[in-house]
C-alpha cells in the first residue's frame, strides 16, 4: 500500500458498530446480555456462560482457536457487524499459554531477561489491534477486581477490570469507551431499597471509566436501548443517586459486597 498526505480531516465515527469497548463488571450483571444486542454480534466464547442468550458464537479455548475465529472474520464475506470476546481475560491466558508452550516453558517468567513477557504482550498486542483495525465494532468483556490504590497520604479501593496489568494496557489503548457495569441501591416513594443496574461511563477515583467519544451521560440504565438512544445523542443525565450512595458501592447481582470488599479480596497495587 503507498502511503501519501490525508487532503480531508476524518469524520468521527458515530456507527455502534464502528466503535471498539471494553464492558466489564461483576458476574451475572448482564454484561454478556447487553453485548449480544449489539448490531450483528458474533462471540469468540473464551468461557462458559452463553447457554441462556440466543446468539452466534464460536468457541475459542485455545489461542489456535482464537486465530482461526479471526482469519474467518476478516476474511469477510459474512453477516456480522460486531465481534464480542468473551472474556478478554480467558483470551489473554489462552495467548498467554500459546506462547509458553511455543517455547517450552511453564510461565512467561522463565525465560531470561523478561523475554517471556515481551513476547506474550507482542502477540497479545498484534491480534488485538488487528482486530480492532478490522470494520467491525469490537467489544472485549471482562469481570471486575477491587484494586487497593496507596498514595503518600493515604489509600483508598478501586474498582478496575482483572486482566492482568500487562494485557490491561494494551486494551486500555485501544478502546474507545470503558464502561462499568454497576448496581446502585435507591430508595423508592414508598421507602423500599430497591437496585438498579447502571452503567458508569466517566472517570471515576473509586472505579475506571471513560468515554473518548464524549456521547453519554455519567450514569446510564443497564440496557441497551437507553445505552444506543444516549449514543445517537439523547444524552440526558439520569437523576443522581439517593443520598449516602456513593456511585460505586451498591450491590451488584444480589452481591452485598460493595466495590473494595469483593469475595476475591483486594489486590495490591
Amino acid at each position: 500500500m503507498s502511503v501519501a498526505l490525508p487532503t480531508d480531516r476524518t469524520k468521527p465515527a458515530i456507527d455502534l458498530s464502528q466503535q471498539t469497548i471494553l464492558l466489564y463488571g461483576s458476574p451475572k450483571i448482564g454484561k454478556s446480555s447487553l453485548a449480544s444486542r449489539f448490531p450483528e454480534a458474533l462471540f469468540f466464547e473464551c468461557e462458559p456462560g452463553l447457554n441462556q442468550l440466543e446468539v452466534f458464537k464460536i468457541p475459542t479455548y485455545t489461542w489456535e482457536d482464537f486465530l482461526a475465529a479471526c482469519k474467518l472474520v476478516s476474511a469477510g464475506n459474512h453477516r456480522f457487524k460486531t465481534i464480542v470476546i468473551d472474556t478478554v481475560d480467558n483470551a489473554f491466558k489462552y495467548c498467554s499459554d500459546h506462547v509458553c508452550g511455543k517455547n517450552s516453558i511453564e510461565y512467561e517468567g522463565d525465560m531470561a531477561h523478561g523475554k517471556g513477557w515481551a513476547l506474550v504482550k507482542n502477540e497479545w498486542h498484534r491480534v488485538l489491534t488487528r482486530l480492532a483495525s478490522l470494520p467491525y465494532g469490537l467489544i472485549l468483556i471482562s469481570h471486575a477486581q477491587d484494586k487497593t490504590v496507596e498514595t503518600r497520604t493515604g489509600q483508598y479501593t478501586k474498582t478496575q477490570p482483572s486482566l492482568p496489568d500487562r494485557a490491561r494496557s494494551v486494551v486500555l489503548g485501544l478502546v474507545d469507551m470503558i464502561l462499568f457495569c454497576d448496581a446502585t441501591a435507591r430508595k423508592d416513594a414508598a421507602g423500599n431499597l430497591t437496585v438498579e443496574r447502571v452503567i458508569r461511563t466517566k472517570p471515576h477515583p473509586t472505579y475506571e471509566a471513560g468515554d473518548r467519544t464524549g456521547r453519554l451521560p455519567e450514569q446510564l440504565p443497564l440496557d441497551f436501548n437507553a445505552f444506543a438512544a444516549c449514543f445517537a445523542g439523547g444524552t440526558a443525565a439520569l437523576p443522581t443517586a439517593a443520598p449516602g450512595v456513593r456511585p460505586g458501592t451498591g450491590p451488584a447481582s444480589g452481591n452485598s459486597n460493595p466495590p473494595g470488599s469483593t469475595p476475591n479480596g483486594k489486590v495490591k497495587s
